[in-house]
């Protein structure tokens, strides 16, 4: 396969994903109009996560997680990454747009190397670093004060941001545990015991039960596409794509998500985004620039090389290896 085939494969995976993801508070937006949030969370990780265990039935070497450590990393993995995290996104998203929504959960890459520094010895932040992790904070500000509601939009953005909070700390938690379980069932696994947590957790918070939900063929569609494709296939382009272009590249997807919900939104449930919205956005996603620049570099270069740009300060001071063409020529 020529180099560029794979890359408007790559490209393609990416848009695919974006879309899915971005296009995901659209359907959360229609379920949560019969469904109770922790339910229906619950109820999109029952089939998700039963999805992608058949799948790593099919394809994984081993089915489930072995050992102690290995099962600590799926419980806390289910505990922080599914239950928590999305009980709070389909909290707050009662009370914001889908682009809000989308924009607030895009702190989670700033949060994490904020945990990572004090968790992991190896993942530092500099002067540069908390620079970026305050712009991201005052992005998500911007955009809670902008409703001037303490009840209304103000109370999703907390929640949200407390779901990047959970996602963010979930991941760190899980790299620095000692288990490291097969990739497909471990998310599977994940996914499975979440939803159980939220099954727990829905009548804890007095929300009704499955026999009061007016379903209609919208809200089914609505779930199945939240799980089938949102949840179980986008998990395995997410990992197809980390495997072929890079934690740093694939990241740039939580930075597109935004843009797909805010112009989905508005397309289809007639939703805007103020300025203050955009404006925090810019913040959040300076902060982000901030704190990956060093990592960002290399693909910024070949970006400015691939579109032909000739403004290569643009990277600062990275410089490829010499003799050596860090952007294969396209067949």
């Amino acid at each position: 396969m020529s180099i560029g085939t794979q890359t408007q494969r790559n490209l393609a995976l990416f848009v695919t994903l974006a879309v899915l993801w971005g296009t995901s508070f659209i359907a959360i937006e229609v379920g949560l109009e019969v469904l109770p949030p922790a339910l229906f969370a619950a109820l999109r990780y029952d089939v998700a996560g039963a999805v992608l265990f058949v799948y790593g039935l099919l394809a994984a070497e081993d089915w489930r997680p072995r050992g102690r450590d290995e099962w600590v990393v799926v419980g806390v993995g289910g505990a922080l990454l599914i239950g928590a995290h999305f009980a709070l996104l389909f909290s707050g998203q009662r009370y914001v747009t889908s682009g809000v929504a989308a924009i607030v959960l895009s702190t989670s890459p700033i949060l994490t190397p904020l945990f990572a520094w004090s968790m992991l010895p190896d993942e530092r932040l500099d002067s540069v670093g908390f620079l970026g992790v305050f712009f991201g904070l005052v992005g998500t500000v911007v955009i809670a004060l902008s409703s001037g509601s303490v009840g209304g939009q103000l109370a999703g953005v907390v929640l949200l941001f407390l779901a990047a909070v959970s996602w963010a700390f979930g991941t760190v938690l899980v790299k620095r545990l000692p288990g490291n379980p097969p990739v497909v069932p471990m998310q599977s696994w994940m996914m499975l015991l979440g939803a159980g947590l939220l099954h727990v957790v829905s009548p804890l918070l007095g929300e009704p039960g499955l026999t009061t939900v007016a379903w209609s063929p919208l809200v089914v569609a609505a779930l199945l596409f939240l799980a089938v494709l949102c949840s179980a296939a986008g998990f395995i382009i997410y990992f197809v794509l980390l495997d072929r272009i890079g934690a740093i590249e694939i990241n740039l997807v939580s930075y597109a998500v935004p843009i797909v919900a805010a112009l989905s939104g508005w397309a289809v449930l007639g939703e805007e985004l103020g300025t203050a919205t955009a404006v925090g956005f810019a913040f959040i996603l300076t902060g982000f620039a901030l704190m990956k620049r060093t990592a960002l570099a290399p693909f910024a270069y070949r970006l400015c090389v691939r579109t032909g740009g000739v403004a290569l300060r643009l990277v600062g001071d990275y410089d490829p290896a010499p003799d050596h063409d860090p952007v294969p020529a396209d067949d």
